[in-house]
């Protein structure tokens, strides 16, 4: 029985893992700026999934759970630790899905951290403001004016990037 409990585990591991893994690799990354950091953040996330997760409605249900772990894991680690802020922009390209999302993460790295996660949860992984309300555990009307404040410094930064 216990072998069997043990089996299930490992399955069900490696099944979040490669389903969500890069995802939440991406956005940890996006927040920390530090790829030890990240990954440290989501092999946290993911046994905290083991030990602590109940049943999800869905697929939904579970990515967002994960989500609002590695976000709260990631606000832990920048407050309580010293975290290098330094990262090069373009290693950063090796863990995007493709050249598009590139340039947003880019920009968003740059962002304060409110701004930054919203938009990323908005713009790369594809959430509706509500959703993003639910996992941040903010009101939707504060999703919709930190994506505001987000795009105008986006544009802002993109403008003076590109004077001449």
């Amino acid at each position: 029985m216990l072998q069997q409990l043990v089996w299930s585990n490992e399955l069900d591991i490696e099944r979040i893992v490669d389903k969500y893994g890069n995802m939440l690799f991406r956005m940890c990354l996006v927040i920390l700026c530090n790829e030890n950091d990240a990954e440290d953040v989501v092999q946290d996330t993911f046994i905290t999934y083991l030990t602590k997760s109940t049943p999800f409605n869905d697929s939904e249900h579970e990515k967002a759970w994960l989500i609002t772990i590695a976000t709260n894991r990631c606000k832990n680690m920048r407050r309580y630790n010293i975290i290098r802020k330094h990262m090069d922009i373009n290693d950063l390209q090796l863990y995007c899905k493709d050249d598009e999302n590139y340039g947003l993460i880019e920009h968003l790295m740059r962002l304060p951290n409110k701004h930054k996660i919203v938009l990323l949860l908005y713009y790369v992984e594809g959430y509706k403001v509500d959703e993003i309300a639910k996992i941040l555990a903010i009101t939707t009307s504060a999703v919709k004016k930190r994506l505001q404040r987000g795009r105008e410094l986006i544009r802002e930064r993109y403008r003076k990037e590109n004077e001449i």
